[in-house]
């Protein structure tokens, strides 16, 4: 797959088309387990199976546009692709319950991203960048802390309180294991993005059936397997190639150019979409509440106070650096 180097700006492109693109995981999630008279909730997939067939469409989507050179291993590739796997199983997991709160919190990842560039890789930080931080962090807080369950009378053995308080550590939970796949694909990126995004799909999906497989056995596994119907079938393909695949190859491809903390804060728009799109689908279920607006509007803030400003100020500083950079280090396409 050959695209031609890419400037700042269309890069910032890439990564707002793939913003939107991920933010229809809410839509394929409910067609596929909301019983909408569609006829594809029928049988009722797992997150699981439908993570698991997601990354293996999406990841025979981006093999096709691989070329044989393309095709390198490095070290670091194992760690991507198994923090991909987690990742993905996280997300969809948690998306099961209200999308807001799960995109919301998967959606700190920046915060993340930040802490992660700054303790571990040794970047510069500076007041304006922890105060942004830990704001990030309280409405993070607001949203677990708002919205933790709390028992209802019909609830009488505890499952439904245990599975909503599960659903939103999971989402806290991607949004920590994200910043690491972003992270990684910056390390990576003199690599070809088709060929990252597509073992870490196919990666992906290849460890969530070992898990099956291991942990239910084989007579099980293929019953998971082949339980999906040729309509579901037509669905986890279009799921995973407009939802996955396309989206992680902008994403990846963006990420030559710009730097981690800014692809993580332009893509923010993804949880601002998300969550209308399940309240489309499923109003009943996907109301944002008062915590979700409070602790997003808060999340939101800290990250765009921090950024945009000092990128505004110095933005043709910024793309003279950055396109100097581009220049020294040409990836393959």
């Amino acid at each position: 797959m050959s695209v031609g180097t890419r400037s700042p700006t269309s890069a910032r492109l890439y990564l707002i088309l793939a913003a939107v693109l991920w933010s229809l995981g809410s839509v394929f999630m409910r067609l596929l387990r909301e019983p909408l008279g569609l006829g594809l909730s029928d049988p009722l997939l797992t997150p699981l199976q439908i993570a698991f067939y997601r990354g293996l469409f999406g990841g025979l989507v981006m093999l096709a546009m691989v070329r044989r050179a393309e095709m390198t291993f490095r070290p670091l590739m194992i760690g991507m692709v198994s923090a991909f796997a987690v990742m993905s199983g996280m997300y969809l997991s948690a998306l099961d319950g209200p999308a807001a709160n799960a995109i919301f919190l998967q959606n700190t990842a920046p915060v993340w991203v930040y802490l992660f560039a700054v303790l571990a890789l040794g970047e510069r930080s500076d007041r304006r960048g922890w105060f942004a931080v830990l704001l990030a962090a309280l409405g993070a807080g607001v949203i677990v802390v708002g919205n933790w369950p709390r028992e209802a009378p019909s609830d009488v053995d505890g499952s439904q309180h245990n599975k909503e308080m599960i659903q939103l550590l999971l989402g806290l939970g991607s949004g920590v294991v994200y910043a690491l796949v972003v992270l990684f694909l910056r390390a990576l990126r003199a690599h070809s993005a088709a060929w990252l995004v597509a073992i870490n799909l196919l990666g992906s999906a290849a460890a969530l059936g070992l898990f099956v497989l291991l942990t239910e056995g084989a007579p099980a596994f293929v019953e998971w397997v082949t339980a999906p119907s040729a309509r579901q079938i037509v669905v986890l393909m279009t799921f995973g190639a407009f939802q996955m695949a396309i989206p992680y190859w902008l994403f990846a491809r963006g990420l030559r150019t710009v730097s981690p903390q800014e692809a993580a804060l332009i893509t923010l728009i993804e949880p601002l979409i998300n969550p209308i799109w399940a309240y489309l689908i499923t109003p009943h279920k996907d109301t944002p509440n008062e915590w979700m607006f409070l602790g997003g509007g808060l999340i939101l803030f800290a990250l765009v106070w921090r950024y945009l400003p000092a990128r505004a100020k110095n933005d043709s500083t910024a793309e003279g650096a950055e396109n100097a950079e581009l220049k020294a280090d040409k990836p393959p396409e």
